[in-house]
């Protein structure tokens, strides 16, 4: 009997569904649902796993926290455990009878770390089976066929390095996020959450508040004019100064032009601007895209996960931006000769040789992300099909000529002072035909020639001040992260979904919550090893040394252990210094306003029975109180109601 074991159950259907269409049937195996059929005598069975069937863990006597150290954690023993009995179960019986197994887990580090756990699993029952690999990018009828006429070995190098990340961040994750914990006294399920990429991650956020924050604004002012030309049409034009920073300079011209004067045009120049064609989609890329158009990076990325298994686009998790010689591109555009993108695909058809562009980034594991297969609007839901418009329209775009604008500036004289108008227009659609998204309007100006006389006909001036710089969004902040090398491309957008599940950050643009600023303020002085991209960095390059074959699994992990004993040594040396400034900066974060009856501090408190409310200090004296919803994590934000003389707060589920 051959086993073929895909990551999930509906890979495995599909698969199973190519390579014998019409003749597999649907046998339950302890729980699990398999798909098998006969070929040329031999029994063939398809089974899909539900991820990671396996985790790792503690021994049970590491679980209680206030008995063992955090320390003691750094050392300790661990061990493997099943979260999947079922599947589990039906690897065994299946795994027993089986000569041949099949790995065709997704290709990446994740999963050669899955397909080794099945494998592991199933050499436990059957030492001596024989087994292969196939790797595919697509799950379409041209890309399983070519994987399964051409297997290859498991990679377990590869696996290890995947082994190795999940040790290392469940030893750093547990020991930090215990220790600190104990030391702010938050428990149970308001625990502070430390970890190896996601504490260098909040600290970005947290850096950006307080540069947002020591931002000393600056006023200035800008000038401008209405313009009324020949042909009755009537535009802005600005002075040259953009912006006056001495208010008494803005008076001065404000003196010289007034309504009615004359406006000479004293110079007219027109140029043609190059709109450079769009690089292929990488994970970054698509998150950043997506994260534009209103999607989170999880959600996006999960989404995107749902169209490569159905079939719909390419494999999502690349840092690829450059389309492999093996892929025959004018056949890929060719599909879409009908439906949705008809038209755009014949266009492209038009063109004898097809040139896409080239990103920075080429990788030989897997292409960038591409759309593989046609897909109706009918066959997804409406997020579904935003994500693979967007997937299929950028593709298009890469083989697309630049787009060109016509630029025109214009400078006039109004009594000796310089005033400019500017326009631009689309002349060359190119690219932008296919992917239209974020594209800036045309600026348009009237027909104007050299020395036209336009009169005056309002003169505006508007107060301004310098603005901070911006918190990051979701997109931007996964450029960063990949930058600093925070994370890989199948993890960055978990690390966010975290810091909002912790209640660390909130909004998007992500803005962190007081308890953010306590935890991160208290790694930087006592433990910045954990605050700064520096280790994790280190920790990363060290895993790609490991998937290369180039250093050993168990080096990496002792060196990590080594690290983080390190890191204990600053905390144990700090015990209560830690303690009181993550109580302090906790405390503050739980501070609504000013109770309007005796000016005490309200809090977010609770009662005897758990229950919560927003409380006054000054009780018993006063009992003034407001009520809060049971569930959520309690979230105060910076927005203020005068009226009330209370902060807004954000309940987060």
């Amino acid at each position: 009997m051959h086993l073929i074991i895909a990551e999930k159950h509906i890979a495995a259907k599909r698969i199973a569904a190519i390579l014998a269409p019409g003749k597999t049937k649907q046998v339950r195996v302890s729980g699990v649902d398999t798909y098998e059929y006969d070929s040329d005598g031999e029994k063939k069975i398809f089974m899909g796993l539900s991820g990671h069937i396996v985790k790792l863990d503690f021994p049970a006597a590491y679980n209680n926290w206030q008995k063992v150290e955090a320390s003691e954690l750094i050392s300790a023993q661990i061990i493997t455990t099943s979260t999947q009995v079922k599947i589990v179960a039906a690897l065994k019986k299946l795994g027993k009878t089986a000569t041949k197994v099949t790995i065709a887990t997704d290709y990446d580090r994740e999963g050669e770390l899955i397909g080794v756990e099945a494998l592991d699993i199933i050499k436990q029952v059957n030492q001596d089976v024989v087994y292969e690999r196939v790797h595919y990018s697509a799950i379409t009828p041209k890309a399983i066929d070519s994987a399964f006429s051409n297997p290859t070995t498991v990679d377990f190098n590869l696996a290890d390095a995947g082994h190795s990340r999940q040790v290392i961040d469940l030893v750093w994750g547990a020991s930090l996020t215990r220790y600190i914990s104990l030391a702010a006294g938050r428990l149970g399920k308001m625990f502070l959450s430390v970890g190896r990429v996601q504490s260098p991650t909040l600290s970005l956020i947290v850096d950006r508040e307080k540069e947002r924050e020591a931002f000393i604004p600056r006023p200035y002012w800008e000038l401008s004019v209405m313009l009324k030309c020949k042909s009755g049409e009537i535009f802005r034009a600005e002075h040259r100064t953009k912006r006056f920073w001495d208010k008494s300079m803005l008076d001065k011209v404000m003196e010289k032009v007034s309504v009615g004067d004359d406006a000479l045009l004293k110079e007219l120049r027109t140029s043609e601007k190059t709109d450079k064609t769009p690089t292929p989609f990488n994970t970054t890329e698509f998150i950043s895209a997506a994260s534009s158009i209103g999607f989170t990076a999880a959600n996006a990325m999960r989404i995107a996960e749902t169209l490569y298994t159905n079939g719909y686009i390419s494999y999502p998790r690349t840092d690829n931006t450059v389309y492999p010689e093996t892929l025959d591109l004018r056949a890929q555009i060719e599909i879409f000769k009908t439906g949705a993108f008809k038209q755009y695909a014949l266009k492209l058809l038009e063109k004898e040789h097809l040139v896409p562009t080239r990103g920075k980034k080429e990788t030989t594991d897997h292409p960038p992300i591409y759309p593989a297969s046609l897909a109706r609007k009918s066959d997804m839901n409406e997020q579904e099909w935003k994500l693979y418009e967007l997937v299929v329209r950028r593709f298009f775009a890469t083989f697309a000529d630049p787009a060109k604008w016509e630029t025109i500036r214009a400078k006039f004289h109004i009594r000796d002072e310089e005033f400019k108008a500017s326009g631009a227009r689309l002349i060359v659609p190119g690219w932008r035909w296919y992917y239209h998204y974020n594209a800036p309007e045309d600026r348009l100006l009237p027909p104007l020639i050299e020395d036209d006389k336009l009169s005056v006909q309002k003169v505006e001036t508007e107060a301004k001040e310098t603005q901070p710089p911006g918190r990051y969004g979701q997109g931007r902040l996964i450029k960063i992260m990949e930058e600093m090398g925070l994370g890989t491309k199948a993890t960055r957008h978990d690390i966010i979904s975290k810091l909002y599940s912790r209640a660390y950050v909130h909004g998007n643009p992500l803005q962190p919550t007081k308890t953010a600023v306590a935890v991160v303020d208290t790694l930087e002085k006592f433990a910045p090893t954990i605050s700064r991209p520096d280790m994790t960095s280190k920790l990363e390059s060290d895993m790609d040394l490991i998937a290369e074959g180039g250093i050993p699994e168990d080096e990496v992990i002792q060196e990590s252990r080594e690290m983080l004993k390190t890191v204990f040594s600053y905390l144990e040396n700090n015990r209560e210094r830690i303690r009181e400034s993550l109580r302090a900066g906790l405390r503050e974060d739980k501070i609504i306003g000013n109770c309007s009856e005796c000016s005490s501090n309200l809090m977010v408190m609770r009662s005897k029975r758990g229950g919560r409310f927003i409380g006054c200090e000054g009780y018993p004296e006063c009992n003034f109180s407001l009520p809060l919803p049971k569930s959520g994590h309690i979230v105060v934000t910076d927005k203020f109601c005068e009226e009330h003389g209370m902060y807004h707060i954000r309940i987060i589920n």
